[in-house]
């Protein structure tokens, strides 16, 4: 197994793996090396899980050997956040504060993905506590500044999950678990060029993650393709006992063939009016692949305050999980100045306040059903720009008031979206569009990002 082979997707390792052209352990120690040395040049790494994955990988070969194979996952390296527990190895929810503490037993996602024979290769960089804070700039990580492998590598990976996306792009894990709030797994997706997937609130448990805000966190796959992307979803959603939030719906990610046209799509009205002229060119030059996949009308959002509810949502929770690091003045740890500062505003939060988001909320996710009913997807630009330079705020390269609502909608509402790369743009950095879906229809955008992706891949 040589390095030439490490940006390859699931599906191909999985089949260099059962035809003998490589094997587990080798895949592992190809990972742990270029996590090493390439995935620490990008600030995506936090600890390197060499014994458990040495070990995982082992079982998984002789598994393989003896004719047992747990599915397409069986063998193939893997990286987490870190703010998913792993027993046995630290969990720093890239913060300084908790960059020593470690926990008992693994999350269940974890758990999932070893089940499926999965090797856990390394805990991955973030944004400290998931940006929860109220970063404005990209050193906000006890790794440093996530950094995108595109273009120069002088632009910001995109938080929260940065390590899971940089790492995923550079070819030092063969997939990655992030987790979304309001944009952490889209926005490293679109910064580094692959294909990330939020999955519907509650599909997939989080018992054993870092929680920033109980009704609005989300786990999902960072990978190379949207077909990898269904195959970890596969593995990892479902029902979970010790987590009351995952729902009871079981999940299944296809077999069989999946549907690649008749698809019903909306286009987002306005959703390139603020945006980078790349990023417009390639939006537009991807609709007319997808107007060959199916049909294409404009849609509206109903007009709700979606940015100040999430706000409000996240803040009021955000301030009950980090209540004891605020008020003990532990947070004047963090690496982001502002980061020192702007959570304590949150403790100060009426109970009415939060009561009324949570009110307005039932409204919204009523109103955005009836609409996203009507379609397989709604399509927009994921980000209206390519990733920032590192030396830059975010708010000076591009002002938060100019950016689109769409993802506060999906997060306040919980619907699943993919974002997949559809062109170069700015400083020769990748652009993408995200496919957002109807709750629990996962595999109604994973079909459409798929078929996109086979019709535009050489």
């Amino acid at each position: 197994m040589t390095n030439e082979r490490h940006d390859s997707t699931v599906i191909e390792l999985g089949r260099l793996l059962r035809a003998g052209e490589t094997t587990p352990t080798e895949l592992t120690r190809m990972y742990i090396e270029r996590l090493d040395v390439v995935g620490r040049r990008y600030n995506a790494v936090v600890t390197i899980t060499e014994e458990r994955a040495m070990r995982e990988a082992r079982q998984a070969e002789a598994e393989l050997n003896a004719g047992f194979d747990r599915g397409p996952l069986h063998g193939i390296p893997y990286g987490a956040k870190d703010l998913l527990n792993a027993a046995g190895y630290p969990t720093t929810w890239g913060a300084i504060p908790f960059q020593d503490q470690q926990f008992p037993a693994d999350a269940q996602v974890i758990e999932r993905l070893r089940d499926a024979g999965a090797v856990l290769v390394a805990k991955l960089g973030m944004v400290e506590l998931a940006g929860g804070m109220g970063y404005d700039q990209p050193n906000a990580s006890l790794t440093g500044p996530g950094i995108s492998p595109r273009g120069a590598a002088d632009s910001w990976a995109g938080g929260s999950s940065s390590g899971s996306g940089s790492a995923v792009a550079a070819g030092v894990v063969g997939f990655a678990i992030g987790s979304e709030t309001h944009g952490s797994i889209t926005s490293p997706a679109n910064n580094c060029g692959i294909s990330g997937l939020r999955p519907t609130f509650g599909r997939v448990s989080r018992r054993g993650a870092m929680a920033l805000s109980w009704t609005m966190d989300k786990l999902g796959p960072m990978c190379r393709s949207a077909h990898d992307c269904g195959l970890v979803l596969d593995a990892i959603a479902g029902p979970d006992p010790g987590d009351p939030s995952a729902s009871q719906r079981a999940y299944r990610y296809p077999a069989s063939a999946m549907r690649t046209e008749g698809f019903r799509f909306a286009i987002l009205a306005g959703c390139t009016e603020n945006v980078q002229p790349e990023v417009k060119a390639n939006f537009e030059a991807s609709l007319a692949i997808l107007e060959q996949m199916g049909t294409l009308e404009e849609v509206s959002l109903p007009d709700l305050p979606y940015n100040d509810v999430a706000r409000v949502i996240i803040d009021a929770e955000k301030a009950a999980a980090f209540e004891e690091l605020m008020t003990s003045g532990s947070v004047r740890g963090l690496t982001a100045p502002e980061d020192r500062v702007n959570g304590l505003a949150s403790l100060a939060i009426p109970a009415t306040v939060y009561i009324r988001a949570l009110r307005i909320r039932r409204k919204l996710c009523v109103e955005l059903d009836a609409v996203f009913a009507r379609y397989d997807a709604i399509l927009a630009p994921t980000s209206p720009t390519v990733a920032s330079p590192l030396d830059t705020n975010f708010d000076d390269y591009f002002p938060r008031a100019k950016r689109s609502s769409l993802g506060s909608a999906a997060n306040v509402a919980g619907l699943p979206g993919i974002a997949i790369p559809n062109g170069i743009g700015e400083r020769g950095l990748p652009t993408s569009i995200v496919f957002t879906g109807r709750a629990w229809e996962e595999n109604t955008i994973l079909a459409a990002a798929k078929a996109y992706q086979e019709r535009t891949w050489s």
